[in-house]
């Protein structure tokens, strides 16, 4: 189970942003079996790493979360979650938005293996300042970005595989 960088698929949500001035990226994980997206949003936002910065953004921000935030918002029951508002949604994708980053994610059958197993995406957008520019502290952190996106994707990829049987869908993921 590895993350790759790889090519954001067409006619998603995080699409229009990957035509747009700015920055934009896309993991992906597949994992054996069939996984939901909230079966996935939540094992995002309720892994060990997030937590941490669940932490950070309650202590530094003011924006608490819970896990049974996380299950909300992967369920579809609210539209915000700490610093994040749902921008778009469908069956099998959701963007979420908090100022001028996007992040997403999608679930898909994987076509070329020879057992069942689920393609999971994670990918972000930030768009520019009102100035029309990234701003030095995007560049600065950057390489720091892709390096948390990764692992904050392999965190959930390891939550979902060690939840639910391999080839069998997750029951509960908190």
């Amino acid at each position: 189970m590895s993350v790759m960088r790889c090519r954001l698929p067409s006619n998603t949500l995080l699409g229009s942003y990957a035509s747009q001035p700015g920055y934009t990226d896309c993991y992906c994980v597949t994992l054996p079996g069939s996984t939901s997206l909230a079966q996935f949003v939540e094992s995002f936002y309720t892994s060990g790493l997030f937590k941490l910065e669940r932490w950070l953004l309650a202590r530094a921000l003011g924006l608490p979360a819970s896990d049974a935030d996380a299950a909300a918002l992967a369920q579809g029951a609210v539209q915000t979650f700490s610093a994040w508002r749902v921008e778009g949604r469908t069956a099998d994708e959701l963007l979420v938005a908090a100022g001028r980053t996007r992040s997403w994610f999608k679930v898909m059958p994987a076509t070329d293996l020879p057992v069942s197993s689920t393609v999971l995406l994670f990918g972000s957008a930030v768009v520019p300042g009102r100035n029309g520019r990234m701003g030095l502290p995007f560049y600065l952190l950057s390489g720091f970005h892709r390096l948390y996106a990764r692992s904050l994707l392999a965190a959930a990829a390891r939550r979902l595989a060690h939840i639910k049987p391999v080839g069998g869908a997750a029951s509960d993921v908190a």
